[in-house]
């Protein structure tokens, strides 16, 4: 067992970790504004310096493995639109949170592993998701913020999100 006592006291004025670059990671659905405040919140509290916020849009051939989508997506722009759609709605969150328009990125891929990514481009310091942690070993974490957590250099905070009362 460490010695304790050894140990340097921390004070209140004392800042162990300051997190300067946060990556608010979201699926924009109506809980997103759940993870934006908890991130607003961090950011002013650690005085960061950026705060950038993302969504990951799923390929239609993903989304839909088991099917020949080839046509489907080689004829109709619907990826396209969707990735409109998702900046349109990011772009407004964001802007209600303090989040520049220039710091909001939609990647098209699998969400884990496009949230890792942009983290270590942007060089991000914490990540912030959000879970809903409702089933299997998504009682813990749910599984993107789970792989999300196992996969990457920074710090992730994971904002479990309160079911709405209908």
């Amino acid at each position: 067992m460490p010695n304790l006592q050894a140990l340097p006291k921390i004070t209140g004025e004392q800042t162990i970790v300051a997190y300067q670059n946060i990556l608010i990671a979201v699926d924009l659905t109506e809980e997103a504004e759940e993870v934006f405040a908890a991130a607003r919140n961090a950011a002013n509290e650690q005085s960061a310096t950026t705060v950038s916020a993302c969504t990951i849009v799923r390929p239609l051939a993903r989304t839909y493995g088991g099917l020949d989508m080839a046509n489907v997506v080689a004829g109709a722009p619907f990826e396209e639109e969707m990735r409109t759609q998702a900046k349109d709605k990011l772009v407004a969150l964001g802007n209600e949170y303090g989040v520049a328009d220039a710091d909001t990125y939609v990647r098209m891929g699998a969400p884990a592993t496009e949230i890792r990514a942009l983290a270590e481009e942007l060089k991000a310091d914490l990540i912030v998701i959000g879970t809903h942690g409702r089933h299997g070993l998504g009682l813990l974490l749910g599984s993107t913020a789970n792989a999300v957590l196992h996969g990457v250099s920074c710090d992730v905070l994971v904002v479990k999100i309160h079911p709405t009362q209908d």
